[in-house]
């Protein structure tokens, strides 16, 4: 089974702007960055009203970063008083690589972000990493702690890749063995890629009617453009050996762990070692979440991250 991190995280890895039940969600600006071998394609919303700018990197691998905009919650309500900065991973999106055979690996991740980070000028960053993003953010903050204010880790894969642990197995059963069921007949609608997303994402919210709001209402046109099935393959395939986890017991800096209590793709045992394992680290739990408590639980969860947040603000420049 595909990891969420590599499939759900997934909602839209094409170039266009998902509609919300506002205005269309814009950016205030957008670059690129050049390295040797991607162009790191990145947008910016809110502004610098003193405190540091908050970096969000998403899920994957294999994804764009535009599921984070489904609501506002990060591009306008979180960013009333900050600037925060989303970016493509290398090969998706519009991030473009130069060559074919360019490596994918968790080195060439963090020096992305970290290309990321100087061509914006910051020298402290918020740093916030979702599902297969939180392993990317670890890994950064493994390599320049220097440049860390605050750590958030949102539903995250475990810092050692191959034990992430899914339960879906464990919890609808009775799902995949019609998912298997369907795959040997010829219902070509039933076994399309778009059909087997949308029953996929159901199972990561707690609340389906939640689910319906956002995500149910996608156009098959919009899903059927969500992910780079080779870029997907070709990072997991770097990943096998990849454990950040004494890493993890150096940090000092401020540290939350985010989690839905209903993550069925990251159990919230991942988070609870996580959090045991960074020492002073914070931990929420969720009580009515799966893996996007920012969407099932957003009033409390902004609350949280922007209270965190505060203790120690300051200017990241």
């Amino acid at each position: 089974m595909k990891l969420f991190l590599s499939f759900v995280v997934s909602l839209l890895c094409s170039v266009f702007v998902l509609p919300t039940s506002k205005a269309e969600i814009r950016p205030q600006s957008t670059g690129v960055v050049h390295t040797a071998d991607t162009d790191l394609a990145y947008e910016q919303f809110g502004h610098d009203r003193g405190h540091t700018p908050a970096i969000i990197v998403n899920g994957g691998p294999g994804f764009s970063h535009t599921y984070m905009y489904l609501t506002d919650v990060f591009t306008g309500k979180f960013s009333r008083d900050r600037s925060v900065t989303f970016y493509d991973q290398r090969g998706i999106g519009n991030s473009k690589l130069r060559s074919t055979s360019a490596p994918m690996g968790m080195d060439v991740q963090v020096a992305d972000l970290e290309a990321l980070r100087a061509k914006l000028g910051y020298n402290k960053i918020d740093l916030i990493g979702h599902s297969w993003g939180g392993d990317i953010v670890m890994a950064y903050a493994a390599a320049y702690p220097q440049h860390i204010q605050h750590l958030v880790l949102i539903d995250s894969a475990d810092p050692n890749w191959g034990k992430t642990l899914f339960l879906f197995e464990q919890v609808f059963p009775d799902q995949l063995a019609e998912e298997d069921k369907i795959a040997k007949e010829n219902d070509a609608a039933a076994k399309s890629s778009v059909e087997v997303l949308r029953r996929f994402l159901a199972r990561d919210f707690y609340s389906q009617e939640r689910f319906q709001q956002l995500i149910g209402k996608l156009s098959s046109e919009e899903l059927g453009k969500i992910e780079n099935d080779d870029i997907n393959k070709a990072v997991n395939n770097t990943l096998k050996n990849s454990d950040l986890t004494d890493d993890l017991k150096r940090f000092t800096f401020p540290t939350l762990v985010m989690w839905g209590r209903f993550d069925i793709n990251v159990a919230v045992l991942t988070g609870w070692k996580i959090s045991q394992t960074i020492p002073g680290a914070r931990m929420v739990i969720y009580e009515k979440s799966g893996h996007f408590p920012f969407y099932e639980e957003e009033s409390s969860f902004l609350r949280d991250l922007n209270q965190f947040l505060s203790d120690t603000s300051g200017s990241g420049h």
